[in-house]
């Protein structure tokens, strides 16, 4: 879709620096621009390339306006105007209503007319669709899930028995919520299942990420709050409760019944272990390794960097040894201590006394 910059500057709330009425069609980057472009500039990385660009038209932070020898939209946050951006030129299509000839549908379950559902998609008894919603290919809505209006099950999603989803849900391909979360009681050497009870609850504008799991509840639901962003490839265990707008990166594990506030952000392949309470605002850098609750807001990390191999080696030889270190320092320690509580000497030994003299001969006279 096309816009004028005047207009865009006006739906964005952005101030126009260039021709109001030149006009842009797509989004691009800096290096691949071209006069009917728009792009934006937020990393110094990418000063040469804003140096060089021929958009039509750059939005970028009040700071860099002087950098761009192109028309500007300038804002405080330019990614966010970034995104609004990009939606206006390419907004989704328009979903379509009622139901593929090949998709199940059982007779007991409610479905919205506006509703899509997709071709090989099954729809389980007394499941709920909302106003807008779309079940996309191959999907599965189990018996008496919830799908709250304009959800979108993009494809291959799988929703087990009883999950509830909120209004504007996104579930990307592959996504599976509420299978048996992993409970077992030992019985001698072998694993006796135990029943999971609980359900799935997913808050409105939350997106889960394609081949991400989302474990139903062992008695109480498992529930992800509104606005809640989770990527791909992202285990979430039984019983957990995350908070609202709280972000994920993909290839984290959250262990069960552990807790996440509100407004947290969690990195690449952090773990988590079970059973912990982590606080607002808490935030974690990647592959971090987490076992203790953390209820301060702040930033937490564990991952070691990468480093050349051959430091990477004489550190790895040095860790055998830390145990022994450790022991040797508190030894060390012991000893220091020992010796600072010796008393010092409150006067000085007396002098040895001399031995008498003896005098020496005269010399007689010659």
């Amino acid at each position: 879709m096309e816009y004028s910059l005047g207009e865009l500057a006006r739906r964005l709330g952005l101030t126009l620096a260039g021709d109001p009425a030149a006009r842009v069609a797509r989004i691009a980057p800096l290096a691949a621009a071209g006069p009917g472009d728009l792009c934006f500039y937020a990393d110094r990385k990418y000063r040469e390339a804003l140096a060089a660009t021929r958009a039509g038209a750059v939005i970028l932070a009040p700071a860099n306006q002087a950098l761009s020898p192109a028309p500007t939209l300038v804002g405080d946050n330019p990614y966010l105007a970034y995104a609004h951006a990009g939606w206006l030129l390419h907004p989704p299509t328009a979903a379509p209503q009622g139901r593929h000839p090949s998709a199940v549908v059982d007779e007991t379950a409610r479905v919205d007319p506006s509703a899509w559902i997709g071709p090989c998609a099954v729809v389980e008894a007394e499941a709920e669709i909302g106003p807008g919603a779309f079940i996309g290919p191959g999907s599965l809505v189990g018996a008496r899930c919830r799908v709250g209006a304009e959800a979108r099950l993009v494809a291959r999603v799988t929703l087990c028995p009883g999950v509830r989803i909120g209004q504007r849900a996104l579930l990307q391909p592959g996504c599976v919520i509420g299978r048996d979360g992993f409970g077992f009681a030992r019985d001698g050497r072998r694993w006796f299942r135990m029943p999971q009870l609980g359900s799935v609850e997913i808050g409105d504008d939350v997106e889960i990420g394609a081949n991400s799991c989302v474990d139903r509840g062992a008695l109480e639901d498992t529930v992800i709050a509104a606005g809640a962003k989770i990527d791909n490839l992202i285990q979430i265990g039984h019983n957990c409760r995350i908070g609202e707008n709280t972000a994920m990166a993909a290839c984290s594990g959250i262990s069960g019944s552990t807790r996440i506030g509100n407004d947290c952000t969690i990195g690449g392949a952090v773990g988590m272990a079970g059973h912990l309470e982590i606080g607002d605002n808490v935030h974690f850098t990647g592959m971090a390794m987490v076992t203790r609750s953390l209820p301060e807001p702040g930033v937490y990390s564990s991952g070691i960097p990468a480093m050349p191999n051959a430091e990477w080696r004489k550190n790895a030889a040095r860790f055998r040894h830390l145990d022994e270190l450790t022991r040797r320092v508190k030894h060390l320690e012991a000893v220091l201590a020992t010796l600072s509580a010796v008393p010092p000497a409150t006067a000085e030994a007396p002098a040895a006394a001399s031995p008498p003299s003896t005098p020496s001969p005269e010399r007689e006279p010659d």
